[in-house]
């Protein structure tokens, strides 16, 4: 009979796992199914230069359909987990839930937004975790400049449209907050009404420096680099309240922003606290060094495997990372999926499987069109060229070559005709127009 496998989660974990085991699985000897509410993955380090007009959308989602030729997708979450029964309780985006059996049962959900019970955040500011919330953050902004182009200088409205908040100092901070600032930098040329002092942009980040990854000296770099370029940088600095667009910080400092983006952490899903498999202490799946799910204890869960975001895997390389864990980011979860598979079919054959050690690629960064960063060990790489090797390392680490051709072709494009400053707010809203002139029974 062939094992059933069971993934949760069709990020870059799930969707790397499944797609190496179609090419290490013999006919007949295991079924594949992977349960995302999405048909997509994501490429999320491509998640900035989508808001900023620097890739098209789509070119950042890779069709799971298209690639997993022999893997059965579920459209729908997985909602409970009980391993002692090896079931899965499955809620389709349409119809009834159901139970699942398996054999084996690989946990890759990834990550979540974490935030904090600050006033006003839940209600008024947007992720950076989501293809649709990058679209939602570039149409918002571009909207903004339009909207504001037609009130009256010096009025509060227009100061709130072009003021841009980004919570939150880590890569993803950072990322966002460069790539929005170079944005609004080239908008100004369409845009004459506005001048570049009206752009107004914040980051605000709790420590006392950013980007924790790369050194300190690479760092200041950074916070003067995008300094000049129009950036106020608040370091040891909270964020008190955000109620209605209105920013307080902990210094004391006051003002009003349309555009919040939180960028400040992330989480594993909770649901899975609410399972029979070993959770750590801040939520993650407790994993072993070779991949499988494990109780606090050590002991190994046969059947069960995790990777990526939402697990607690020990780093055994000779530089681990915080806690001696593998710290959530693509790096790991797209390496870790390609050996997940790897052990998922040796443990089939009753082969031995392999510890997960890497080797630190480094640490990469765009900070807007033309300026980056580039950190290894102690080697650092700043401005242009450390760009060039952003766009080349991502741009060929996201899978298929057929999503490379189209992000590549996407550059090239914008290198000779600019970004793309269309706004289609509208289609948030699709029937609006409709519902407006259609026409209705008479009562």
């Amino acid at each position: 009979m062939a094992k059933k496998i069971l993934i949760v989660g069709g990020g870059y974990a799930g969707f790397y796992t499944a797609w190496k085991l179609e090419k290490l699985l013999r006919a007949g000897e295991a079924e594949v199914t992977i349960v995302d509410p999405l048909p997509y993955m994501a490429y999320l380090p491509f998640l900035p230069e989508v808001a900023s007009g620097s890739i098209e959308p789509r070119h950042a989602v890779v069709a799971r359909r298209r690639h997993l030729t022999s893997t059965a997708n579920i459209a729908g979450k997985v909602t409970g987990i009980s391993h002692a029964a090896k079931t899965a309780t499955v809620v389709p985006n349409v119809g009834e839930p159901f139970d699942f059996q398996y054999d084996h049962i690989v946990v890759t959900t990834g990550s979540v937004s974490r935030t904090f019970p600050i006033a006003g955040i839940a209600d008024n500011a947007i992720g950076m975790k989501t293809i649709e919330e990058a679209i939602a953050v570039r149409d918002r902004l571009v909207g903004n400049f339009e909207r504001a182009a037609s009130l009256p200088k010096g009025s509060d409205e227009r100061a709130r449209l072009l003021t841009v908040t980004v919570v939150g100092g880590g890569f993803a901070g950072i990322e966002t907050i460069s790539e929005l600032r170079s944005f609004a930098t080239s908008l100004l040329r369409r845009y004459p009404e506005i001048d570049f002092d009206e752009t107004v942009f914040h980051l605000v980040e709790a420590m006392g420096r950013i980007m924790p990854e790369v050194s300190e000296k690479t760092a200041d770099w950074v916070v003067k680099d995008q300094t000049r370029r129009g950036v106020e940088i608040h370091l040891d600095t909270q964020l008190s309240s955000a109620v209605d667009g209105r920013i307080e910080l902990s210094t004391g400092e006051h003002y009003e922003s349309d555009l919040i983006v939180w960028t400040a952490g992330v989480m594993p899903r909770p649901f899975l606290r609410g399972t029979d498999l070993p959770i750590g202490p801040r939520g993650h799946v407790i994993g072993s060094p070779n991949l499988r799910i494990t109780t606090e204890e050590g002991q190994e869960l046969e059947g069960a495997w995790t990777a990526g975001d939402t697990s607690q895997v020990p780093d055994i390389s000779p530089t681990p990372g915080p806690g001696g864990f593998c710290v959530p980011n693509a790096q790991h979860a797209v390496r870790q999926g390609k050996l997940l598979a790897k052990n998922i079919a040796a443990d089939l054959r009753g082969e031995g499987v392999r510890e997960y050690n890497h080797k630190n690629a480094g640490a990469v960064a765009g900070l807007g069109v033309n300026t980056g960063v580039f950190q290894s060990g102690g080697f650092a790489l700043k401005g242009y060229f450390a760009w060039l090797a952003h766009r080349f390392y991502h741009g060929l680490a996201i899978p298929s070559w057929e999503r490379k051709w189209r992000v590549f072709g996407g550059w090239v494009g914008h290198f000779f005709l600019g970004r793309d400053i269309v706004n289609i707010e509208a289609a948030q809203r699709p029937r609006e127009i409709f519902e407006e002139f259609a026409a209705r029974p008479r009562a």
